[in-house]
Formats: structure tokens, C-alpha cells, sequence
């Protein structure tokens, strides 16, 4: 087999192709391989296509790797998968890369997984995106994390969500930050609540809001108490309101301070009394 010269294994049919034994797949050279026409890639037996090694794989064209067929694709070992380069992993088509199983996904590499386009990745299906590990969530590009649905949001487990840099939880779309399930907002750490916008803040929902342990409640910034509507402030429990620090407290507006239940004025500390600006004292009602 090694003996052919590329220009011979070039004008192969499919027919031909199909008839060669795994054992002389194996044996090719990355140049030969890399010879095959794209229709002679399609052609290859899955059990053919599995007996190849890691080497080949990479060797393989861009075109090459767009051709393969989701059943071929679908039967490549993780090792091989593995062995993708990441301008083949980014030339998969939609439907071919959701061919892929869950643990040839979670095999991926954080080079090839960083690799992928915003279109692959707003593509994905939840099941895939699941499996990812936290290393290959952090590889995750922030062009990637701002094209995520709803759908893939909701289906995120609490360990990929607490994987999520600062930078990639502030990419995160309004719509895709209220998708986020309140278990999993409650397990991030302070550093990343506190590193939310204030558009993120002002997009959780009172659910949500409400689900926020008294740690992520004082990690939140000034600009952050401020951004949040009367309906949001009001979902609060007593014991996050009385969590809120006297520079939280000195934050609220006005109109936040005019609409605050009295449940929550009762249960200020007088150092949280002490918090408030005298504008904020004016409006409150009788």
C-alpha cells in the first residue's frame, strides 16, 4: 500500500476504496492519505476509518474531515477525535459535530474545544454542551459563551457554571444570565457575582434574586445594588436585606428606598439606618 504513488490513491472510485481491508487503510501514509479525494474519505468503511491512527487523522484535509459522514464521525475513538487538528475540529458542520456522542465531546482537548466557531457552538445540543468538562468550559471563547441560547443556558450543571471566568460570565447575554437556574447562580462565587454588569444584575429574575446566599448578597457592588428595579430589591429576604453593607445600603436610590417593603426597613441595623442619605430618608412614606 505504501508503495502507491499519491497521484494512484487520488483517482481511486468509491468502489475501490470501500473493497481495501482496515490492515491497508492502517498502512497508509499521512501523504497518502491526504491524497484521498474527499468523495474517496466518504466512501471508507466505518471499520476502516476507526483502524486509522491518530496520525492519520490529523493529516487529513480540512475538506477531507468536512466530508466524513455523521455515521463515520460518530464511530471515531476518542483518541482520534483527540487528534483532530482545530482548523478540522472548526471545519465540522452543524449536524456533524452533534453526531458526535457525549464522551467523544468531553474527549475534545481545550485547544480543540477553544477552536470552535460561534456558529458550531450556538449549534451545539444541550446534551454535548453538558458534557464538557470544567477545563473545556474555560476554553470556551467569550464570542462563544454570548451566542448561547437559553435552552443551552438552563442545561449547564452548577460545576460548569462555577467553571466560568469572570470575563466569560460577563459575556453571557441578558437573556442567557436569566436562564441561568437559581442552584446554579447560588454556587457562584463572590468574585464572579460581583463581576456580573449591572444590565446581568438587572436581568435576574425575583426568583433568582431571592435564591442568592447573604456572601454573594455583600460581594455585590454599588453600581449592582443600584441597577435593581423595586420588584427585584422587594424579592429579597430580611436576612439578605440585613446582610447588605452600610455602602450597599448608602447605594440605593431614592426611588429604591421610596418602594422598600417595610419588612425590610424594620429589619435594618442601625448601621444600615445610618447608611442611608438624607435624600433617601425625605421620601420615605408614613
Amino acid at each position: 500500500m505504501r508503495g502507491l504513488q499519491t497521484a494512484d490513491l487520488a483517482v481511486l472510485g468509491t468502489t475501490q476504496i470501500a473493497a481495501f481491508e482496515s490492515s491497508q487503510i492502517a498502512a497508509l501514509t499521512t501523504t497518502q492519505v491526504r491524497s484521498l479525494s474527499t468523495t474517496a474519505i466518504a466512501a471508507l468503511e466505518t471499520t476502516d476509518l476507526a483502524a486509522m491512527g491518530t496520525a492519520q487523522i490529523a493529516a487529513m484535509t480540512t475538506a477531507q474531515v468536512f466530508a466524513l459522514s455523521t455515521t463515520q464521525l460518530s464511530n471515531l475513538t476518542s483518541s482520534q477525535m483527540a487528534g483532530l487538528t482545530t482548523a478540522e475540529v472548526a471545519a465540522l458542520g452543524t449536524t456533524s459535530l452533534n453526531s458526535l456522542g457525549t464522551t467523544q465531546f468531553s474527549g475534545l482537548t481545550t485547544a480543540q474545544v477553544a477552536a470552535l466557531t460561534t456558529t458550531q457552538v450556538a449549534n451545539l445540543e444541550t446534551t454535548d454542551l453538558a458534557a464538557l468538562t470544567s477545563s473545556q468550559m474555560r476554553a470556551l471563547q467569550t464570542a462563544d459563551l454570548a451566542v448561547l441560547g437559553t435552552t443551552q443556558i438552563a442545561n449547564l450543571g452548577t460545576t460548569q457554571i462555577g467553571a466560568l471566568t469572570t470575563s466569560q460570565l460577563r459575556s453571557l447575554s441578558t437573556t442567557a444570565i436569566a436562564a441561568i437556574e437559581t442552584a446554579d447562580l447560588a454556587a457562584l462565587a463572590t468574585g464572579q457575582v460581583a463581576a456580573l454588569t449591572t444590565s446581568q444584575i438587572a436581568a435576574l429574575s425575583t426568583t433568582q434574586l431571592s435564591n442568592l446566599g447573604t456572601t454573594q448578597m455583600v460581594a455585590l457592588t454599588s453600581g449592582q445594588i443600584a441597577s435593581l428595579g423595586t420588584s427585584s430589591l422587594n424579592s429579597l429576604g430580611t436576612t439578605q436585606f440585613t446582610a447588605l453593607t452600610t455602602s450597599q445600603i448608602a447605594a440605593l436610590t431614592t426611588t429604591q428606598v421610596q418602594n422598600l417593603e417595610t419588612a425590610d426597613l424594620y429589619a435594618l441595623t442601625t448601621s444600615q439606618i445610618r447608611g442611608l442619605q438624607t435624600a433617601d430618608l425625605a421620601v420615605l412614606g408614613t
